[in-house]
């Protein structure tokens, strides 16, 4: 609210007194009020509605909030809530994501995507490096085009004890700030398949308690921040190309993960199916935690078998209560896991998901 300009006249002089009054009786706002507009300005607005505020050290699961109106908090104190994205935590269908080409700073590949096969993508997944700024653009078009923006970030040419020290804490609170600030959901997956040997922060360089701690501390820094907008995501890798790397050791705890996250892909190196590439993880994931997982990355690469894979998938996701979805890379990357990459398969595909129980608004989920 701005003051009026002192001018002459008895009329001015008086409504000048009533205002200071007013200024003055805002002094005595209740202090939760003062603690949310010490906090550093939030940017614009974005699609959300109030919730409660998260508490220090609950991950998403734990967490509520609402999405700020302006850069400046002149709304009501609960425009400066998080997103609350407890809903999309264990919503009641599954979830239909996609990796694509360019998306999402564009949308276009994911719109192709959803005329291939008849029905929009509600989680877009991106792969950020370390040190990218956060995408705000990106992740706000993917919000905007009806799917959730979920983050593998990539720790390359970084000592993940580094990161755990809070030695790159200022890149680290400078990323959650802008989480915070564009307030819409995302899910953040850090250092996946960090249980086999082909990453920088994999098994070779990285120990079991590096991971830990790096994931923990990270997780620590974005509550302290207030940023409640995150599903976090723990993404092991498929054991079974390294049946010897325990996952246990690995595990951060149920205060930190809201979602794990497996990843593996129909290929003629492993018996193909959905028992074999996922049961056995999981198998071992459910000795320590009981919390949802989502297919992280999946794809077949081309073949006969390209067909019977992606029917294998998608009935399988359907059939198990605990399975929140899958995410299909749809990238020409070392293969073509592309759909499209045949009509068999982009027929099978359009088939496959066809059914009313995959994907959902997610913002009604």
């Amino acid at each position: 609210m701005s003051l009026p300009t002192r001018t002459a006249g008895a009329g001015r002089r008086a409504r000048a007194a009533l205002f200071r009054a007013l200024a003055a009786a805002l002094l005595v706002l209740p202090l939760a009020a003062c603690d949310l507009l010490a906090q550093e300005p939030l940017g614009p607005a974005a699609a959300a509605g109030p919730s409660a505020a998260p508490s220090a050290g609950a991950t998403a699961s734990g967490t509520a909030g609402a999405t700020p109106a302006a850069p400046t908090r002149t709304a009501t104190p609960d425009a400066a809530l998080p997103y609350d994205v407890r809903p999309l935590l264990k919503p009641a269908k599954k979830y239909l994501g996609v990796a694509v080409d360019g998306a999402p700073a564009s949308m276009a590949g994911v719109d192709e995507f959803a005329g291939r096969i008849g029905k929009r993508p509600n989680i877009v997944e991106y792969y950020s490096g370390w040190g990218d700024e956060y995408d705000v653009k990106g992740v706000t078009n993917a919000w905007q085009g009806g799917a959730l923006p979920f983050i593998a970030w990539e720790p390359y040419k970084t000592p993940l004890a580094d990161i755990a020290a809070g030695k790159h804490d200022d890149y680290v609170k400078r990323y959650a700030a802008a989480v915070r600030n564009t307030n819409v959901p995302v899910a953040i997956s850090f250092a996946h398949e960090f249980n086999g040997t082909w990453y920088d922060w994999g098994t070779k360089t990285t120990t079991a308690a590096d991971f830990v701690a790096a994931y923990q501390h990270l997780h620590d820094v974005f509550t302290q921040l207030g940023v409640g907008q995150v599903i976090w995501v723990w993404s092991p890798n498929s054991i079974n190309p390294v049946p010897t790397v325990a996952l246990k050791p690995y595990y951060p705890g149920d205060t930190y993960v809201d979602w794990v996250g497996i990843v593996a892909y129909y290929t003629h190196l492993e018996a193909g199916t959905f028992d074999t590439l996922y049961t056995p993880t999981l198998n071992q994931i459910r000795t320590f935690t009981d919390k949802p997982w989502i297919i992280a990355e999946t794809g077949s690469e081309p073949g006969t078998r390209k067909v019977s894979d992606i029917y294998n998938l998608a009935a399988n996701v359907i059939k198990r209560p605990d399975c929140l979805g899958f995410i299909w890379f749809n990238l020409n990357k070392e293969v073509d896991w592309r759909i499209e990459g045949d009509p068999q398969s982009q027929n099978a595909f359009k088939q496959a998901v066809s059914d009313g129980r995959y994907s959902f608004d997610v913002k009604s989920p």
